[in-house]
């Protein structure tokens, strides 16, 4: 409620009224279309996305904390492992709906979750979901967009989140899901005297571990972010080729929560293609280097790296169904 839902109740109501994104992208500000790599620019790019991320970092280790410490491991396996074809990504999926956390603010969750022994299309599902299904972003973009962006959204964010994960959880070996999971020690028997002990421990192992590693990488993407993000004017002439950039590179910058809608809206009005637009709508969000470098010890570099190939390949989706419907 005081990260999320109140906030966005409120912007909610602000674009109800004037039908307009307030603000510019943060993304763009500084580190446009190829310029060199700046120190000034990461750290300047750190601190302001620190003062919009901050307040759901704290929520999403404090939940982490709490998983790991509080939940039993047999209920949090319980809860999101279901038989059938898509059990645990409609499970995991649902699951995130509600919590509407960015990529980042997502991973501390969806790495405990997986070290706690959920399965790993349950994980990922929630960790996708999050963001690319956020229910305020879409409303977002249905007030300030085409209506072509919340379908083609919607439509492939449900199926990376439903079916990709799917697909990830059966090509990569998942072995240890459910049967070599540790007992949580609140299940050997220390009880839940130990509880309060068990959360201040874990919640200052993950900022002691995440944040510090978090704060690097986004400082890497900031100073860098001319590079990783190099769509300005001239970009609209590279043809097919930007489509593919836009999908590869999306999945690496890192943004808070919306903030693809003022980026899209920008380069909408510089006139990019429907293709490199609908890319960046489903990639720019849905993960990012830095969220990747803070699941990779929990999920597997191999998980990792068919998490960020799916999301690319999302994007690529993406902008071919945002073409057509255009």
């Amino acid at each position: 409620m005081w990260a999320k839902w109140w906030p966005y109740s409120l912007k909610l109501g602000g674009l109800l009224a004037d039908r307009s994104w307030p603000g510019s992208s943060l993304l763009m500000e500084g580190g446009q279309g190829g310029s060199a790599p700046s120190l000034h620019g990461g750290w300047s790019f750190t601190v302001h996305y620190a003062e919009a991320v901050w307040k759901a970092l704290v929520v999403a280790l404090v939940v982490a904390a709490a998983v790991d410490a509080l939940m039993p491991r047999r209920r949090v396996i319980a809860a999101l492992s279901r038989r059938g074809r898509f059990g645990g990504s409609v499970l995991g999926g649902l699951a995130s709906v509600p919590c509407m956390m960015c990529t980042c603010c997502t991973a501390p969750i969806a790495g405990t979750l997986r070290r706690g022994g959920a399965p790993t299309s349950s994980v990922l599902a929630y960790w996708f979901g999050n963001p690319t299904l956020n229910p305020a972003v879409l409303a977002f973009l249905a007030i300030v967009a085409p209506w072509q962006w919340f379908a083609t959204r919607l439509v492939v964010g449900v199926v990376l989140v439903f079916g990709a994960t799917v697909l990830i959880g059966r090509a990569v070996s998942t072995r240890g899901d459910a049967s070599t999971v540790t007992l949580g020690q609140d299940e050997a028997g220390e009880g839940m005297r130990a509880a309060p002990r068990r959360f201040v421990r874990s919640l200052a192992r993950l900022a002691l571990t995440l944040v510090p590693e978090y704060a690097v990488v986004v400082f890497a993407v900031g100073a860098l972010r001319g590079w990783l993000f190099p769509f300005d004017g001239t970009a609209t002439h590279w043809g097919i080729l930007t489509v593919v950039v836009a999908a590869v590179l999306g999945t690496l910058v890192v943004i808070p929560t919306a903030g693809e809608i003022p980026i899209l809206l920008g380069l909408a009005a510089a006139g990019a293609g429907a293709g490199v637009l609908g890319a960046l709508l489903i990639t720019l969000p849905a993960v990012s280097l830095p969220s990747m470098v803070m699941v990779v010890r929990d999920l597997s570099w191999r998980v990792t790296a068919a998490a960020g190939g799916a999301v690319a390949a999302a994007g690529l989706v993406a902008g071919g169904v945002l073409w057509v419907l255009t």
